[in-house]
């Protein structure tokens, strides 16, 4: 077909009718569209010489399945082709939408009163990602959620984070208390030599400006964990 979009870009208005995800969506509803149907959906056009089903399947391709890309980057997305930066902002904004409803920000108020707790408000975030990240947990004098600040993002052994940073973001949400939190990509949640010397300069600074660091949880998953639990709580083994 002829178009005279620039640089002959292939959309969904492109493909013939029987291969349009929007009239399969319109006609048996959004069950019945395939992975790549649905992804078709949400990037709506190809690039040169592809159609957008075809960038759908590179992009399944590359990353392995929808949960994988999903925890993809911008960078991770741009590397893929027939994905533009619009495209890739796209594609993070709906990983950002996907977490938050997940992580049941709407509930009111929820009360982290143990690493279990802890582990299964962030078992959502962390699945599927690649980098460590490093998130703080601002909470009252009964440890209820005030606020959730992802402080840093990190690589894929490590995620380098400064007490100062960690701190500005509690004594800003006016909170009591904090529990640090952040991921292992392996899924095992042991503790590195870098997270015991982070955890022990987050207790001494916690001193300092009288705010409790409660605890430190590193998540994983139970089928990586060799103690079978899916996360590591500083408080538990004693460290803090």
């Amino acid at each position: 077909m002829e178009s005279n979009r620039p640089y002959d870009t292939v959309s969904l208005r492109d493909l013939a009718r029987d291969e349009r995800p929007q009239e399969k969506l319109e006609r048996f509803g959004p069950r019945h569209l395939s992975d790549r149907e649905l992804l078709a959906m949400l990037i709506r056009s190809g690039s040169q010489g592809m159609d957008v089903l075809r960038v759908a399947d590179k992009l399944l391709g590359e990353s392995g399945s929808l949960s994988k890309l999903f925890a993809w980057g911008q960078d991770e997305l741009l590397s893929v082709r027939g994905i533009g930066k619009v495209k890739a902002l796209q594609i993070v904004a709906l990983n950002e939408i996907m977490t938050r409803i997940h992580s049941n920000p709407d509930t009111p108020d929820p009360a982290f009163e143990s690493p279990t707790r802890v582990f299964n408000h962030f078992a959502p975030l962390a699945r599927g990602l690649q980098v460590e990240r490093f998130w703080c947990l601002c909470l009252n004098r009964k440890n209820r959620l005030m606020r959730r600040v992802e402080v840093s993002s990190g690589t894929a052994s490590s995620c380098l984070v400064h007490p100062r940073e960690v701190f500005r973001e509690a004594i800003r949400a006016g909170s009591s208390g904090i529990i640090c939190v952040h991921n292992h990509p392996s899924g095992d949640p042991s503790p590195s030599s870098a997270d015991i010397q982070i955890t022990r300069q987050l207790r001494e600074a916690a001193k300092t400006v009288s705010v409790d660091l409660l605890d430190h949880v590193i998540v994983g998953n139970k089928v990586h964990d060799p103690g079978g639990l899916g996360f590591y709580s500083f408080r538990e083994a004693g460290l803090l």
